[in-house]
């Protein structure tokens, strides 16, 4: 199985420390197949661990999954592979074919699991307008990690010379948008339950007179 072995050096670069905690999605795992419908898009910087985590998320969920990578144009993907940044110009249409596969999902009935940068607020806004399953898992790691993730690896057009262009784009999650940072120590999968277990946790903001359970 993958591993995700090092640990941070954070004086590389700062990132921010949460497990921050929403309200609950499905009450106490893992009784995660009565859960409402929820569409989880693992998110951050090229060679963090999307993919890794998000395949460990659809086996503990069973719902379906899109990489957004596959979602992006020819022109995109040529793009990156020469050494190019993309620019809004280019993220909008993406964006759009990702925010519609959400839709189908939703419409359809059906959790949902996508990979997709999202490094702007902006970008999370496109996809959260109209769904409101979306919650972001944040996948964190310092640059020199990330760095040595790209570096080792073979078959993917982005190349490791963009990370800087990504981490200077990379907006954090807000208080007021659903999800959570997960630093990703540890293998994948430890990495898929700790996002779980947040994303399940107690009620921070309990209305007054309720307990964190939902009982009065």
């Amino acid at each position: 199985m993958a591993s995700f072995e090092h640990t941070f050096d954070l004086r590389a670069r700062r990132f921010p420390r949460p497990v921050r905690r929403i309200r609950p999605l499905w009450g106490r795992l893992p009784a995660v197949s009565d859960a409402p419908i929820r569409t989880l898009v693992v998110m951050g910087v090229s060679g963090v661990g999307k993919t890794s985590v998000a395949a460990e998320l659809v086996r503990r969920t069973g719902w379906a999954f899109v990489e957004g990578d596959d979602l992006h144009p020819e022109a995109n993907r040529a793009k990156m592979a020469a050494g190019h940044p993309l620019d809004d110009d280019d993220r909008w249409p993406w964006l759009r074919r990702i925010a519609a596969w959400i839709g189908e999902r939703e419409a359809a009935g059906t959790g949902a699991v996508v990979t997709c940068s999202a490094l702007r607020r902006t970008y999370r806004d496109l996809l959260r307008d109209g769904h409101p399953s979306v919650h972001f898992v944040h996948l964190l790691a310092p640059e020199t990690l990330i760095s040595e993730r790209l570096t080792a690896r073979r078959g993917h057009y982005m190349p490791a010379s963009l990370l800087g262009s990504q981490l200077a784009t990379l907006e954090p999650l807000q208080d007021d948008e659903p999800g959570v940072g997960i630093e990703t120590t540890g293998t994948p999968d430890e990495v898929a339950d700790r996002a779980l277990a947040a994303l399940a946790g107690p009620d921070p903001d309990p209305e007054p007179g309720t307990d964190p359970e939902g009982t009065r």
